[in-house]
């Protein structure tokens, strides 16, 4: 039987693409809407390692600042580095290499999945293609669907997902087929990514992701 790969590793090697994709970002594209909604791609770079900052100690007071909601705290914390120019938020991210605080969490199962995800919010919005490591995929694909924090569970329920271009299955139902990295980004709410989906079941993920956009 195969080792189960550690976590943390893989969200080290997540992060070190992150700071080599963002060092070859163009000024016009750090500024370019990501697949994020609201956000635009500096703010997606920033949101992924702003909370390593925070550590444990100030992670009560930006919950309760940002009213327990979790797009309001993304906002507030976001918003503690809005005067960085983009070399200072490329150094944050080469500063961030291994998670720390709330992203170490479930041993670093969450800087890992938020990080692919919003990678590939990057990915997608300035046409930069990538083939994710499967090992990472697959983590990121079973811990979305349980995260506290993502839609993926919802989105996913009554639905058997399969990816085409690894061994990963989840669910029991109407079938959703297609490319992992699609499969995760649909589930946590990527509607982008419906389009490179096919079975009996894309249209209720459609429904669903339509209903909370």
């Amino acid at each position: 039987m195969a080792a189960k790969p550690n976590v943390t590793d893989l969200a080290v090697a997540e992060r070190a693409d992150l700071h080599a994709l963002v060092t070859s970002l163009s000024p016009e594209e750090w500024h370019r809407p990501s697949l994020c909604e609201g956000w635009t791609v500096r703010d997606v770079v920033v949101h992924v390692v702003s909370y390593d900052e925070l550590g444990w100690s100030r992670l009560p007071g930006a919950f309760l600042r940002g009213g327990l909601r979790v797009d309001a705290v993304n906002q507030h914390v976001l918003e503690r580095y809005a005067n960085l120019t983009v070399p200072e938020v490329v150094d944050l991210v080469a500063r961030s290499s291994r998670p720390r605080g709330l992203t170490s969490g479930f041993g670093g199962a969450i800087a890992l999945t938020d990080g692919l995800i919003h990678q590939q919010d990057v990915r997608r919005a300035t046409g930069r293609v990538r083939t994710i490591p499967e090992d990472r995929l697959t983590v990121a694909l079973d811990f979305a669907l349980r995260a506290p924090t993502l839609p993926a569970r919802g989105h996913a329920r009554g639905l058997r997902l399969v990816a085409s271009d690894l061994s990963w299955e989840h669910g029991d139902g109407a079938e959703v087929r297609g490319p992992g990295e699609a499969l995760l980004m649909a589930v946590a709410g990527r509607s982008q990514a419906l389009g490179e989906l096919e079975g009996d079941g894309v249209a209720t993920l459609a429904r669903r992701l339509r209903a909370v956009s």
